[in-house]
């Protein structure tokens, strides 16, 4: 074996599985989006450091065209192409009532706040925005009142934060929560001052006409542009609860930024989940209004206890900890089934009560609705242990997730392709897919068919940045396979020296909670050890966003993370000069939803590591290696610490998908690396 990688594409050939190129589009409105993008266009005063970049222009132009012509594009663009710009400016001037759909509540946030304000201001374009978010995001004026009547909070932090939302409230126009940044948002009493679709008391409420979540969908409606989030997107179009419903007959255009995570997000919004959490909550609201509206006659404390103590044995049919299991896998003895059947039952018991006091007060009427949904969802997941998919077509796949405190039951859709490609069908529309990461090696194939796309027009536009000179891929020589025991300390041993050489300046990403665990572990000691002083950040020992503010603030660093730092995290300049991976983001095997998809797809002759697990972890890796080069005077280390990389066949494919830096198997370059002065920018 080689020391060095070789070069990409020296003897593959062409790609036979490769999309078609989408031809270039000749539409009307080419020569405006080469005036606007171009050096003396209107973008150039408005954002100080905007450049002309010609693949941010040929992309605005293709999703012109589709605009246009109410067709479909599926565009992908390397991190710097500015691809926000490229949908904003044709989605502004000719989209007509626009959807914008993001994949994370502060990309949303950045979108209405920051970059469409700039461009709006830059094209003079007379729009109206408006910013949707899922109810659970706005103070509930009716929840908030009775959380402070009933004097049932229990800790002081609890008490000081339900102090500010009190006084927020009078002030705020929006409601937002993300606006009263003195209250964390994971504070648990989010919970008690806002509603639930269960929960919301709807026209009957006395506040109905102030209500934040009804304002905010009205000025949606009356928008003309709208900015959502795909988990609002997709709850709404499942639910049909009233917010994307109203909206979709109205829009032209809808396009999906981020568009990588549609469909792990479409398949958990067009499956169904009932949480013993979800009984608890319910159960909370009927003492609450049981005392509130009908105290005597009813020991309502008894009635919920019962139901309460029924979801908590449920609970704890499944250890301690994280587990996941599909129906088959459930040993037909376990106490798991006769625990089911005691909680449904003890809900039919509660559901006689509140229908006997329905009549007392409208909010005991929707804990009896509410109690009655719940069980029609646990009666819906069929318990028969020999079945684990659905009865009808084998489309769905049965399983349980036990957490620390709840356990939910899935029914997940083996496809939403068909359901999918029906939301699209319903009207014509332009529907614009757009991310760093939707192809594998020019090939968009498994992120189409994934949403039932087949055939739909798919473009790439690379990069401007100097890969070759800005960065290295570099792939240690003698690390152990990674289901070796002692691998982590392994991977840990081998990026020390890099670690070292970079000044810190590292994002440790890892593939599960338990290597972020090991590898912080071992850090703190070596660094003492060595005398290193590098600040050390883990996640879950603070929130994401006070993770990244020091990280950036220290410029020495080093933050430990999985899954939440492989994406959505822009960190430009020297502050992050090394990324180290420390596996290849494989989904684990043992996964119920996976593992039943694969079983479907080998029955049809396909192989499913080939046209499934690969693509989808190529499709991961390439958003962790994306945090590396940010801006075109970033330079640094991609260390890809998994030997399959090299010793699989499959490797070839992984690493031709990522960025075209240098590569190497050699330490020694990399450190020389780290050693070489920045070069002066031009």
């Amino acid at each position: 074996m080689t020391d060095h990688l070789p070069l990409p594409g020296a003897d593959a050939g062409p790609d036979p599985d490769a999309a078609p190129a989408t031809p270039e589009p000749t539409g009307k409105y080419d020569a405006e989006v080469d005036r606007i993008f171009g050096a003396g266009g209107p973008l150039a005063p408005a954002v100080g450091t905007f450049k002309p970049r010609q693949s941010q222009t040929e992309m605005a132009k293709a999703i012109a065209h589709a605009i246009s012509a109410q067709g479909t594009l599926i565009a992908e663009a390397g991190t710097g192409t500015g691809k926000t710009f490229a949908y904003l400016v044709p989605a502004l001037l000719w989209g007509g009532k626009t959807i914008v759909s993001t994949g994370t509540k502060n990309l949303q946030d950045q979108l209405f706040s920051r970059d469409i304000p700039t461009v709006r201001a830059a094209l003079r374009a007379p729009v109206s925005v408006a910013l949707l978010k899922g109810r659970s995001n706005y103070i509930c004026h009716y929840h908030l009142e009775r959380t402070l009547s009933n004097g049932r909070l229990t800790s002081r932090d609890d008490v000081g934060h339900l102090r500010e939302i009190s006084r927020f409230i009078k002030m705020s126009q929006s409601g937002d929560k993300a606006e009263l940044t003195k209250v964390p948002e994971t504070a648990s009493v989010w919970n008690l001052v806002t509603s639930t679709r269960e929960n919301c008391v709807g026209q009957e409420c006395q506040y109905y006409q102030d209500c934040f979540v009804m304002k905010a969908r009205r000025e949606a409606q009356q928008a003309d542009v709208v900015v959502v989030n795909h988990h609002l997107f997709f709850a709404d179009v499942a639910l049909k609860e009233g917010g994307m419903a109203e909206l979709l007959p109205s829009a032209n255009t809808i396009i999906f930024d981020e568009a990588h995570q549609l469909p792990e997000v479409a398949t958990l919004f067009f499956g169904t989940t009932i949480s013993t959490g979800q009984v608890l909550e319910l159960c909370r609201d009927v003492l609450a209004e049981g005392l509130a509206h009908a105290r005597g006659g009813v020991d309502w404390a008894k009635v919920v206890t019962v139901v309460e103590k029924a979801a908590r044995d449920l609970r704890l049919t499944f250890p301690e900890g994280s587990t996941r299991l599909s129906l088959p896998q459930i040993p037909p003895s376990s106490e798991f089934f006769p625990a089911l059947e005691k909680l449904k039952e003890e809900l039919e018991g509660m559901i006689d009560v509140l229908e006997a006091q329905a009549e007392r007060a409208e909010t005991i009427e929707q804990c009896r609705v509410r109690a009655v949904e719940i069980l029609e969802q646990y009666k819906a997941w069929k318990s028969d242990p020999k079945k684990g998919k659905e009865v009808e077509g084998d489309e769905a796949v049965l399983w349980v997730e036990a957490f620390s405190s709840a356990l939910q039951l899935h029914k997940t859709p083996l496809s939403i392709a068909p359901i999918f490609a029906g939301q699209r069908a319903s009207t014509p529309r332009s529907w614009i897919f757009t991310s760093a990461t939707l192809a594998v090696k020019n090939d968009f194939k498994h992120f189409s068919a994934q949403l039932g796309m087949t055939g739909e027009p798919a473009q790439s536009w690379p990069s401007p940045f100097n890969y070759q000179e800005q960065g290295i891929l570099y792939v240690p020589t003698g690390l152990p396979e990674p289901n070796t025991f002692g691998y982590t300390d392994a991977v840990v041993d081998m990026a020390l020296p890099v670690i070292e050489a970079a000044g810190g300046r590292c994002f440790f990403l890892c593939t599960t909670l338990r290597a972020v665990n090991r590898v912080a572990e071992r850090l703190r000691a070596d660094f003492a050890a060595r005398g290193l002083d590098f600040p050390l950040f883990v996640q879950g020992e603070r929130g994401r966003t006070e993770l990244l503010d020091s990280f950036r603030n220290a410029g020495n660093a080093v933050l430990v993370g999985s899954q939440s730092f492989w994406e959505g995290v822009d960190v430009r300049g020297e502050a992050l000069s090394l990324v180290i991976i420390d596996k290849l983001p494989f989904a684990p095997p043992d996964d119920p939803v996976l593992a039943a998809r694969i079983e479907v797809m080998e029955k049809k002759g396909m192989n499913g590591f080939v046209h499934h697990t690969l693509p989808e972890a190529i499709i991961n890796l390439k958003q962790g290696a994306g945090r590396l080069i940010r801006d075109v005077d970033d330079r640094g280390v991609l260390m890809l610490c998994d030997p399959r990389v090299i010793s699989k066949p499959y490797g070839r494919r992984i690493w031709q998908s990522l960025p075209p830096f240098r590569r190497t198997r050699v330490q020694a370059d990399v450190i020389d690396f780290f050693k070489q002065p920045k070069p002066e920018p031009e």
